[in-house]
């Protein structure tokens, strides 16, 4: 009965190890790469050394590779998939110039403006968020409104703020 026992308790502590996953999403940061913030998007910083698309945003290393999102809160992981509702705002208002790697359908978009996420997942991603009746650049138009980005030409009055909703 002892050993029983025994063997119960050393099968519960070895459990969660075996039972981890490493999964090699291709970006290898031996070292916390260098961080610029993102012109427009201040709260979101990009590694412009990096060879993959790695934000950092709210303590938190962001990757956007083979169409999805993964996260860790160290620069070489554990990487961590994230559905598409549960990547933060800020994170998903980078401009397509700052994925170093994006998909190829990419090229034909607006690079000072955010992807189409929702040609990436469909219309059902933004219901999910929350972001239902907003234009694919609602949120890009406030941010340029408020000056975050100088120099754009875009905005103007009213723009952004919630009126005449």
């Amino acid at each position: 009965m002892l050993y029983a026992l025994l063997a119960l308790i050393a099968l519960a502590f070895a459990s969660p190890a075996s039972a981890q996953v490493h999964v090699d999403i291709g970006i290898h940061l031996p070292v916390p790469p260098p961080l610029v913030i993102v012109p427009g998007v201040p709260s979101v910083q990009y590694a412009p050394a990096a060879q993959g698309n790695v934000f950092f945003y709210s303590g938190q290393y962001w990757v956007f590779v083979n169409g999805g999102w993964h996260v860790s809160r160290r620069h070489d992981g554990p990487w961590v998939v994230v559905a598409p509702q549960f990547v933060p705002r800020p994170v998903l208002l980078v401009p397509v110039r700052y994925y170093h790697v994006p998909p190829g359908h990419w090229k034909q978009w607006r690079h000072e403006g955010p992807p189409h996420w929702d040609h990436e997942w469909g219309p059902g991603w933004a219901e999910k968020r929350g972001w239902k009746e907003r234009g694919r650049d609602r949120d890009w138009d406030r941010v340029q409104a408020r000056g975050d980005d100088q120099g754009s030409g875009r905005g103007g009055p009213g723009k952004g703020h919630g009126h005449g909703k």
